[in-house]
């Protein structure tokens, strides 16, 4: 069984071996895999019924993360939030691993790109690492707030770090109870 992926940023060019995933989370929104170097990889959300047979006959482990990147990208959706709100996702931040100095720096140097990609999009439920790597290379963004192409492998690595920052919680292990 196969699992196509999703983006550019894949490193796969259609499936990757078993061997390769660390873990994975049909539920994200996109389900995404974990690779057992820590980069995230996404599966069309058509293919969560896949994702989860292939899991299970590789013995894959199901796991939850926090949201690093959806809390880090909350304040560039189209909508407000309390002061309470802030503070809750700067506490989840902090439990992973991204503290109050760390976030606003990061906020920083994601918002315009973020905000120009948003700017077409009006999200205002979720955005999240898999917008952050559409947002570097769209065409809805202009050309000077877009990573370059020579450092395009450098922001997916460091965007990566950050998103596999937190511990994961397991959910459950295909084939046990």
């Amino acid at each position: 069984m196969s699992i196509h992926v999703l983006g550019d940023w894949a490193g796969f060019p259609d499936s990757p071996p078993a061997a390769a995933v660390r873990d994975a989370d049909p539920a994200a929104s996109p389900p995404e895999l974990r690779t057992v170097s820590g980069d995230t990889v996404f599966v069309s959300a058509l293919h969560t019924a896949e994702l989860e047979r292939f899991c299970a006959e590789n013995r894959i482990p199901i796991r939850h993360r926090p949201d690093v990147w959806g809390d880090l990208l909350e304040p560039f959706l189209d909508t407000w939030f309390d002061a309470r709100h802030q503070a809750e996702t700067l506490d989840r931040l902090a439990r992973g691993g991204v503290g109050h100095t760390e976030a606003v720096r990061i906020r920083e140097r994601v918002g315009p790109l973020v905000t120009a990609y948003n700017g077409v999009h009006q999200d205002w439920c979720h955005l999240g690492l898999a917008d952050l790597l559409d947002a570097a290379v769209s065409d809805l963004v202009p050309a000077e707030l877009r990573i370059r192409p020579q450092d395009r492998e450098a922001f997916r690595a460091w965007a990566m770090e950050i998103a596999d920052r937190p511990e994961s919680k397991r959910l459950r292990r295909p084939g046990t109870h």
